[in-house]
């Protein structure tokens, strides 16, 4: 279902007829975890013929009042505010994801090891953005959190100087990560190639005051040098250089290796979630799709964060165990996997009674299990 904060949001943007319509829709894709039109339609519950539940679905994505700054917005400012404090640093993660013709751009804040999207364009092209498709998204995003200190993460793609130079003057700290061909130098430095500096595994380096590239008029930079020998497990290929306004090494890394949350949020937002890419739309009928994943993906991090808070996490998914090379569930998965438990739960309700009526011996871990499931539908 649709989380609490959004509730009230939605119910005054939208017509209560078509509020509704978006909580079936979003019910039935926390349980498909499938967002092609035709399975949404498939599962809908109402009563009416296939063909005219899938055109249902098709005239809600036409709404013109269903976009991104008139129903996504009102949601993120009340996101931000339920897992934000006023002084907190909010770190944003700006990327591209691309499948078939495909190619989004997209800024994410960063939370908890994953990412939410705040605001999205669909490149009408392939490859990489430029700066002014990269300002535009991340001016949007930026105008969401004017009372938050804010750090832009972004790889190699982003590594324009000018870029960061925009965002100084946005009063936003920055980590952009650059090509190790990138040509830097102090005024009393002839200029060189960031790999010439002969950074190793294990080592860091602090290049600060720089000129970065032979373009005039950016002012300088610096720049936070390391090689970790491992992340995540795996051993590194080369250093990160990261362009940078903090004026240390560590922050700048530190910050930078949060950017990779975003990794696991196209991937939940893909094959290991509501497998985007097989939606087959394109445009502004895609666009208006993934306002709908956004509610639905945030919704399950917000139902599943309280969920483990509640301590009731272990009635609906695999207990995690003390070892250090187990995952641990992320509030996005609990949150998501509470639906299938729940809704199957309403749909036994008499097997399920009489199981616990032959049970009897096991009635008090079964009255345990009913609390949790009464906590777990007071975060729908």
């Amino acid at each position: 279902m649709i989380a609490k904060p959004y509730q009230k949001i939605l119910q005054n943007k939208l017509h209560h007829t078509r509020y509704l319509l978006l909580i079936l829709v979003v019910a039935s894709l926390q349980l498909l975890r499938q967002v092609k039109l035709e399975v949404l339609a498939e599962a809908l519950p109402l009563p009416i013929l296939f063909e005219s539940r899938r055109k249902k679905l098709r005239r809600f994505l036409r709404i013109k009042q269903f976009n991104i700054e008139t129903i996504w917005f009102p949601c993120v400012s009340a996101l931000v505010e339920e897992m934000f404090n006023p002084n907190d640093r909010i770190y944003l993660a700006i990327d591209r994801t691309s499948w078939g013709v495909i190619n989004i751009l997209m800024v994410s804040v960063i939370y908890d090891h994953r990412a939410w999207p705040i605001y999205w364009e669909l490149l009408d092209k392939k490859g990489s953005s430029n700066f002014d498709e990269q300002t535009a998204v991340l001016a949007k995003s930026l105008g969401l959190l004017s009372n938050y200190s804010v750090v832009v993460l972004g790889d190699r793609e982003f590594c324009s100087p000018k870029l960061g130079n925009w965002l100084s003057f946005e009063g936003a700290y920055f980590c952009l990560r650059q090509k190790n061909n990138t040509l830097v130098w102090q005024d009393t430095e002839v200029a060189r190639e960031l790999k010439d500096y002969g950074v190793k595994p294990g080592v860091k380096l602090f290049i600060n005051d720089c000129h970065v590239t032979k373009q005039k008029g950016f002012g300088t930079f610096n720049i936070a040098c390391k090689w970790k020998r491992t992340y995540q497990g795996f051993k590194t290929k080369e250093p990160w250089y990261i362009l940078t306004n903090f004026d240390d090494v560590e922050p700048a890394i530190v910050a930078y290796q949060r950017r990779f949350s975003i990794e696991e949020m196209f991937r939940d937002f893909k094959s290991g979630g509501y497998s985007l890419e097989g939606s087959k739309l394109s445009g502004e009928y895609l666009s208006k799709l993934m306002i709908i994943v956004a509610i639905a993906y945030t919704s399950a991090i917000l139902q599943g964060r309280h969920i483990k808070r509640m301590g009731i996490q272990k009635y609906v998914v695999r207990p995690e165990t003390q070892s250090s090379g187990q995952r641990q569930h992320s509030a996005f998965y609990v949150g998501l996997h509470q639906h299938s438990w729940l809704f199957l739960r309403g749909l036994c309700q008499k097997i399920v009674d009489e199981l616990l009526e032959i049970n009897r011996r096991w009635l008090n871990y079964y009255k345990k299990g009913e609390r949790a499931i009464e906590f777990a539908l007071c975060t729908l």
